[in-house]
């Protein structure tokens, strides 16, 4: 039994694949949503990893009324930073595509 040390470009490399990215980065966006938003509706993701990084797409649907810019940054950088931590990934992108604005029933409208 040889208990030497192997060389780190022997060991081989962990890959985490996309769909596996994307379900992390889907559970982290709805429990940051739900923190920083009380958005009910989870977000849709889309990953691509290449070479030790990632990319993501968020869809999402917000609560109205909320600032819209203070929120999206939390967003971004809260997601890049849970999928890069539980993953080991780094994240070089966080795209956010709101696609709906929910003032809900109890908020009442506008003036």
């Amino acid at each position: 039994m040889n208990t030497s040390p192997v060389a780190s470009r022997e060991r081989g490399a962990t890959t985490v694949p996309e769909r596996v990215v994307t379900r992390i980065a889907t559970r982290a966006g709805r429990q940051i949503l739900v923190e920083r938003t009380g958005a009910k509706t989870p977000p849709r993701v889309s990953a691509t990893v290449h070479t030790g990084t990632a990319r993501l797409r968020l869809t999402l649907s917000l609560p109205y009324p909320l600032d819209l810019a203070s929120a999206c940054r939390d967003i971004q950088h809260q997601v890049a930073e849970r999928v890069g931590v539980l993953t080991g990934l780094r994240v070089t992108e966080v795209t956010l595509d709101i696609q709906h604005l929910d003032a809900g029933e109890d908020r009442g409208r506008v003036h």
